[in-house]
């Protein structure tokens, strides 16, 4: 695979969380729609509704769409926006991890099984407690307990949250303050629950000073993703309002982590959402733009480009327009 392609045709798709199950690969986005919904700061016009799995024997391989894995008509706590999810597995059981606006329009992230991983997925009765914001991310460290990295600004939420305790009145801080941060917490055994409270994942720069609010090129927005190469946690998010999917390397799950720089550029479309993974011994980006939708910024599609690191571990940028 030489260059970027698109991988689902007949269903607009976007966040591709993606892992190897099974010497498969599992696909877990978003499914767009055409909500009619007028495009605001909110992400009121992303009212997604259900889940579909994906799955390809290899990376140039035929795409197999397996259906709907889970309805929102079917989890219980739901009102509305099913928004980006992720997907791990324990001990040969499958979770799908979710967030959705429950009745009364606040983010929380939810659970569901499968004993396969295309699903279908059964959703618990109740959001995960203690569990706010969106973009749920849960990766399996190297110690091998499973960590779950979330949030994001704006739409979602993560501005009325100080302390994991939501605010009367949240904004976002000072341009010359602390950028608002991931967060990150271990997951208990069962999956199914934090095993501890969430913390900051603060990310620094070069000399270790927590990246500003005001510096909207390289602080976190949403989008986590973590990946770990050459015994090293990359944690990787996108910027938001401007676009670009960045980086940064720490040497335990919980961080620090030190800012390295853009992964990708701008792509067509506001938002920008990856995974990387790595597959029978190359890597690869996942993401999504809106070129097959000619430039509608809630309707997108998913992509594959492959990605590279030079000898010293540093992600080469791609560029997002390519």
């Amino acid at each position: 695979m030489k260059k970027a392609r698109y991988l689902v045709e007949n269903h607009f798709m976007a966040d591709p969380a993606v892992h190897v199950f099974q010497d498969k690969i599992y696909i877990y986005p978003s499914h767009d729609v055409e909500s009619g919904i007028p495009e605001n700061d909110n992400g009121d016009h992303f009212d997604m509704r259900d889940y579909h799995v994906f799955s390809m024997d290899a990376i140039d391989g035929p795409v197999t769409d397996h259906g709907v894995a889970l309805d929102i008509k079917n989890i219980p706590w739901a009102g509305r926006q099913l928004w980006d999810s992720d997907a791990a597995t324990k001990n040969g059981k499958y979770y799908l991890y979710f967030p959705a606006k429950d009745k009364t329009d606040i983010f929380r992230i939810g659970v569901a099984t499968s004993d396969t991983p295309e699903g279908p997925f059964t959703p618990e009765d109740h959001p995960i407690p203690g569990s706010y914001s969106i973009d749920p991310c849960v990766f399996e460290g190297i110690d091998g307990s499973h960590y779950m990295y979330f949030g994001g600004i704006w739409g979602g939420q993560l501005q009325r949250y100080r302390n994991n305790k939501a605010l009367e009145c949240g904004a976002e801080p000072e341009d010359n303050a602390p950028a608002l941060c991931p967060k990150v917490v271990k997951l208990a055994d069962n999956m199914l629950h934090f095993a501890e409270e969430p913390a900051d994942l603060v990310i620094v720069d070069e000399q270790g000073n927590p990246l500003q609010a005001g510096d909207h090129q390289r602080r976190f927005f949403e989008a986590s993703w973590m990946h770990c190469y050459q015994g090293r946690y990359y944690f990787s998010y996108s910027t938001g309002n401007t676009h670009q999917i960045c980086y940064a390397i720490g040497d335990n799950p919980y961080g620090p982590f030190t800012y390295q720089g853009v992964i990708l550029t701008p792509v067509v479309g506001w938002t920008t959402h990856h995974s990387i993974v790595e597959v029978q011994g190359n890597w690869y980006l996942f993401h999504h733009d809106c070129v097959p939708s000619g430039g509608k910024t809630w309707l997108r599609s998913v992509k594959v480009v492959p990605l590279t690191y030079t000898t010293n571990g540093a992600i080469k940028t791609i560029d997002g327009k390519a």
